[in-house]
Parts: structure tokens; sequence; C-alpha cells
């Protein structure tokens, strides 16, 4: 059977079914917080780009917490949360934040060693939608 544009009828349900499953993946990424760090402390983080599986619609969320010894600890923990959703994650990069929730600032700066320097700008933009009221800076220093 044809559509009034001579398109198989077929392909306009797997269209639709094509497009309902891109809104559930993209409602999936809305729900997940953009930020998760430990609410004090110097500790690793890392910038996770997270996405539905054989799709293009993502998202960049931080994580970070002063219980992992080296990032790829916390990236071991994101990773299977993300899977169990139906998500697949790719590390972006890393570093270390600086929370000091007394003064309300935060600094973002240094690198991963396993997983190279995350793009702190990103990361950053980020932190300021979550800690509207804190001053973030970011740099390139290791320390």
């Amino acid at each position: 059977m044809f559509s009034v544009v001579s398109r198989p009828l077929r392909s306009l349900r797997v269209c639709g079914v094509l497009r309902k499953s891109t809104v559930a993946m993209a409602d999936a990424l809305a729900k997940i917080p953009d930020v998760e760090i430990d609410p004090e402390g110097t500790f690793k983080y890392i910038l996770v780009r997270v996405k539905a599986k054989d799709g293009d619609v993502h998202k960049d969320i931080v994580r970070g917490t002063k219980n992992a010894e080296y990032h790829n600890h916390i990236f071991e923990k994101v990773n299977p949360a993300m899977e169990a959703l139906g998500l697949e994650c790719k590390c972006l990069g890393g570093g270390k934040i600086e929370h000091n929730n007394q003064e309300k600032k935060i600094r973002v700066f240094g690198e991963s060693t396993a997983f190279g320097k995350a793009d702190h700008a990103v990361s950053v933009e980020k932190l300021k939608t979550f800690f509207s009221d804190y001053e973030i800076t970011w740099s390139d220093d290791k320390k």
C-alpha cells in the first residue's frame, strides 16, 4: 500500500518508530544529571560523553569524587550505570576539581594520565548550570 506521496506506508511506520526511539533516548539522557561531584575537597573528575547506542543524540556529564584513587575508577562506576539504561559512554578526559562550598568556589585544573586533559571550559559550563551562585574558574595548571 502506498501513501499520497507514493512512499510505502511501512517505511513511514519505521520512520515513526525510529523517531519515537530517538525521543525516548533523548528523554533518557535528559534524566541523567549533568553534574555529580563531591560537596567539598580536592578530587579527580572526568568529563564523559553519554549517548544512545547506535544514535547521534548525546550529552556531556561531569563526575568527580575523592573516593577515586585514579580517574578510571570514576569511569568504572559511571559506565555500567549508563549501560544499564541502554546508553554508552566515552571518557573525553579528566582533571581535578577543588571544591570549596564554604566560599562557594570551584577550580578546575590538571589532567588525567589515563584519559588526557578534559576540556575544562566545557566542564566549567556544566558546573555553572549546577552551581549558579559559585565562582568557578579553570586553568591548564597541573597543580
